[in-house]
């Protein structure tokens, strides 16, 4: 009998596969669009907590001015403050671009995680990949979040999951933990199948 692993697998494959097949304009298109808006590179890859709390290097179209990262970290920075402030989030990020506002709102941004996937690093379905820093500081603030955040790494982080479906970046840390454990402890092919179903509508939210 195949396991529940082995059909996530396979549903993996066959819907990163489908994607890459059924948007081929988007891979196009966008990296045309990112070019002419602002110099840097097309691809931004970022360093994430994967499975196990092992490192992964996930892919995303660039939707930020290149230096972005320095002005964040730069010396006495404005922005990091607010960025702490909002509780790791910037409601009006004046790093993003004109077309990355696009990118992000459609979520297209996201578009190359599918080759994430098919590393076997990510899934299509499950909790999003956190950033290192954030999530520790996050869980200094909130302590009572460490066994969950634990029990979330036993999984693949996904491109779409509970926490996406449901507010994303206004769901606050504590809110997109619970999400996260939810998703875990209700694993299965079909429950996976009703979040990607869902996916389109959240996709789709900001417009």
């Amino acid at each position: 009998m195949i396991t529940y692993a082995e059909q996530k697998r396979i549903l993996d494959i066959i819907v990163a596969l489908g994607l890459l097949v059924l948007f081929l304009p988007i891979w196009i298109i966008v990296p045309i669009l990112i070019s002419i808006d602002s110099p840097g590179p097309i691809i931004f890859v970022h360093k994430r907590v994967g499975k196990y709390g092992k490192p992964i290097y996930l892919y995303k179209f660039r939707s930020m001015v290149k230096d972005a990262d320095e002005l964040l970290h730069s010396k006495n920075s404005e922005l990091l403050k607010q960025f702490k402030a909002g509780d790791w989030k910037l409601e009006h990020d004046p790093r993003i671009t004109k077309v990355g506002r696009i990118l992000r709102s459609l979520t297209i941004d996201e578009f190359p995680q599918l080759f994430n996937v098919l590393k076997g690093e990510m899934s299509i379905v499950g909790p999003r990949p956190y950033v290192e820093k954030e999530l520790k500081e996050q869980q200094e603030k909130y302590p009572q979040t460490k066994p969950l955040v634990k029990e979330i790494m036993t999984v693949k982080p996904g491109i779409t999951g509970l926490w996406q479906t449901s507010g994303r970046n206004e769901v606050p840390f504590v809110e997109r933990v619970r999400l996260d454990v939810a998703y875990v402890k209700k694993q299965s092919i079909w429950n996976d199948v009703y979040i990607l179903l869902k996916t389109p509508k959240a996709m789709l939210s900001k417009w």
